[in-house]
């Protein structure tokens, strides 16, 4: 598969390194002529000269054929426009990265929905830890052909958990309400704003992902 970068961040040159060596093809985006020289020494992959939220330099990196962009250079405003110029150009998939846990609403009624959230993950990550709990527990029995994914619920999807009509093999695990933690049962009542957290198979995972997209909060 082929991914596509608009930043040569230390998370895309981490990101574009692990898919390297997975088989998949990488091109990123970089506006600065020396970054490309200075990373292109370790990372082998297609460089783009260019701003990546012109539409004339992504329509260069072949949306048709181009699995997902990733946003991810160190500032929110210029990933939020490489993303929605992505998306007019007809990527696939588009995942913006952001800082501002305040732009999140904002992205989401932009109908940017596949959300990396380095400063979340990593507060979480470390009060997990000073509470002595593990962070890579629930990742690491995560295996085989099980998925998670989330989603936040909108306006109209509020209401009654059981009519939410997931896909099979589709539950459940937990949800966030205003950061709490709970554990929700067919009873419950979603309200706009709730983080949703599933586990799924890879058939459920892409049915999700047309239907919902994601917030992924793993990766700094």
């Amino acid at each position: 598969m082929r991914a596509v970068f608009v930043g040569a961040s230390s998370t895309t040159q981490a990101t574009a390194a692990m898919l390297l060596q997975r088989g998949h093809e990488v091109v990123v985006v970089e506006c600065d002529k020396e970054k490309i020289d200075s990373v292109s020494e370790t990372l082998d992959c297609g460089y783009l000269h260019g701003d990546g939220s012109r539409p004339l330099v992504l329509r260069e990196a072949d949306p048709e054929h181009t699995e997902r962009l990733f946003c991810l250079t160190n500032n929110d405003q210029s990933n939020i426009l490489a993303s929605l110029v992505g998306r007019t150009l007809g990527f696939k998939h588009v995942v913006c990265k952001i800082q501002d846990a305040e732009l999140i609403h904002l992205c989401i009624e932009l109908g940017l929905e596949d959300l990396i959230i380095p400063s979340q993950t990593i507060g979480r990550n470390l009060a997990d830890m000073f509470e002595g709990q593990d962070p890579g527990d629930l990742s690491a029995k995560i295996h085989g052909d099980a998925r998670l994914f989330s989603f936040v619920v909108k306006q109209n999807e509020a209401g009654a958990l059981r009519d939410l009509a997931l896909p099979p093999h589709t539950r459940v695990v937990c949800l966030y309400r205003a950061n709490r933690f709970t554990l929700p049962d067919e009873e419950t009542d979603l309200e706009a704003g709730d983080e949703v957290v599933l586990v799924t198979d890879p058939r459920g995972l892409e049915r999700l992902e047309a239907r919902w997209g994601s917030i992924h909060k793993d990766g700094a």
